[in-house]
């Protein structure tokens, strides 16, 4: 009788509907879909920026010729950049192409757990800017994974950036502060199980 009592009772709890919000931690979050579309409008968004800003660079800055924009601080001009970001890494073409390939590949990955407005930017700025630098290797000279990044923005003669290097380096910035705060791409607090208000989509 015990086991009939039991037998129920689970019956019970199977046909009992879930209230909202009270699914079970331990199921894989889905990503939201507004939050994937925030993503993909800011990596489409930077990536045409991006492009375009190259664009107008290579033709406007052909000469060579530096053109101040806040005196020595910033300033304007043409460099074919073989490195990564900000000029850095030159030589190491082909691992710096394997790397972006892998960075989105990961980004996209890590999109189908998706559940925070910051990590949407964060995604958005990096998948822009990786895309728009791979770009270049891709299709520009001297060969395809090989290729030249365009660079033009000139901070105080430290180093030479794009449009693309502001996405990454804001996006990386972004992640340390939502990783320092605990807060992980499906929006939920490292201490705790339920999304963060502040970081919902």
């Amino acid at each position: 009788m015990q086991v009939m009592q039991g037998e129920d009772r689970a019956a019970l709890s199977a046909a009992t509907p879930t209230p909202p919000g009270s699914e079970s931690t331990d199921a894989p979050a889905r990503a939201s879909r507004p939050l994937l579309a925030l993503t993909g409008c800011l990596a489409l968004l930077w990536y045409a920026a991006d492009q375009a800003s190259k664009a107008w660079a290579l033709r406007a800055l052909a000469d060579g010729d530096p053109v101040e924009v806040l005196g020595e601080r910033l300033g304007l001009v043409l460099v074919h950049n073989p490195g990564a970001a900000f000029s850095l890494g030159t030589g190491s073409t082909w691992v710096l192409t394997l790397l972006a390939v892998v960075v989105l590949i990961v980004i996209l990955r890590s999109a189908r757990n998706l559940g925070s407005r910051a990590w949407a930017w964060a995604f958005g700025l990096l998948l822009g800017g990786a895309t728009g630098n791979l770009t270049d290797r891709l299709v520009r000279p001297p060969g395809v994974g090989q290729g030249h990044v365009v660079d033009f923005i000139d901070y105080n003669g430290w180093f030479i950036g794009n449009v693309a290097d502001i996405a990454i380096v804001s996006a990386a910035i972004l992640m340390a502060l939502l990783a320092l705060r605990g807060i992980g791409v499906d929006g939920r607090r490292a201490s705790d199980s339920s999304p963060a208000s502040d970081a919902r989509g």
